[in-house]
């Protein structure tokens, strides 16, 4: 494989893995089909990558999902929320031998997805459509002189994949009918009907209709409703799979809300996005991986 980027201006990438053989493994194939990739840092666990991310802003994220300390999933979400906002968002690959991540890797930003253990054909065509991205990539109107060669970070959600601003669209047929057939594999989670919340002695029966956003606390979650709140203790990932995708989004890690009780998205001047909500006076924040979901019809 040869590379297409200029060599002027050379590609930094980060491996995350916990496992010192398997992050040995991989860099040495990334060299060996990559000459050109400057492997900038090699980290153990969720905590170093989100650490050394955010401190050496590589151009591309090698993430093992299952990881100390944080999850890949994790890591990636943290890094985008805390990204510089001049800066174009890192390439994100997912690693993993987990398979049934597959679809919530593709939902957290991913360019791609890689089951371990990796092999060279696999890896390769990896590196041919980072490559290609990499290429396609707008330069944005002013960068600051530190900065790397722009990247954009794609998010493939509903048949499209879109930067992270929400500068650029592209449709990826490959990715795509991978995602629809990880979608068929993954059997559907029981529906709820009502949440059952403790107050007091008691125990409140909540329609999912009158909720108009969830929102983590510790090991707990606030059901927040037009007038009342309710404790549940369970988590937002437990909690997700048993709402309806279609009227329950996730907006952040901590939060899920309501789409019927959304009255606006909100960009302030640094692209973050804030929603306003109908018949309640809290303002949600978005997490740049969910920006998606406010895209312009």
């Amino acid at each position: 494989m040869t590379d297409t980027l200029p060599t002027t201006t050379p590609v930094r990438a980060l491996i995350a893995e916990d496992e010192p053989i398997l992050a040995a493994a991989l860099a040495h194939a990334l060299r060996r089909l990559w000459p050109a990739l400057d492997i900038v840092a090699t980290c153990a666990n969720g905590v170093e990558a989100l650490q050394q991310g955010l401190a050496l802003r590589p151009d591309i994220l090698f993430l093992d999902i299952k990881m100390p300390g944080k999850t890949g999933l994790e890591a990636a979400e943290e890094l985008a929320e805390q990204w510089p906002d001049a800066q174009p968002f890192p390439q994100i690959v997912f690693v993993t031998a987990y398979d049934e991540y597959a679809l919530a890797a593709f939902e957290h930003a991913a360019a791609d997805y890689v089951l371990k253990p990796v092999n060279d054909a696999r890896l390769g065509k990896t590196v041919e459509r980072l490559q290609q991205r990499l290429q396609a990539a707008p330069a944005p109107a002013s960068a600051p002189a530190q900065a790397q060669p722009p990247i954009a970070a794609p998010i493939a959600k509903a048949g499209q994949v879109q930067s992270l601003a929400g500068r650029s669209v592209a449709s990826d047929d490959n990715l795509v009918r991978l995602l629809a057939q990880l979608q068929a594999m993954v059997p559907p989670a029981p529906r709820l009907q009502m949440i059952r919340a403790a107050v007091g002695n008691s125990v409140r029966m909540i329609a999912l209709a009158d909720v108009v956003y969830f929102e983590a606390l510790d090991k707990y979650i606030n059901v927040v409703c037009r007038d009342s709140e309710a404790l549940i203790r369970t988590s937002l990932k437990e909690l997700l799979p048993q709402l309806d995708p279609q009227q329950f989004w996730q907006i952040h890690r901590g939060t899920i809300v309501n789409a019927s009780a959304i009255a606006s998205a909100v960009r302030d001047e640094a692209g973050k996005l804030t929603l306003t909500l109908r018949q309640h006076p809290a303002q949600l924040r978005v997490s740049p991986l969910y920006a998606h979901l406010f895209r312009q019809m």
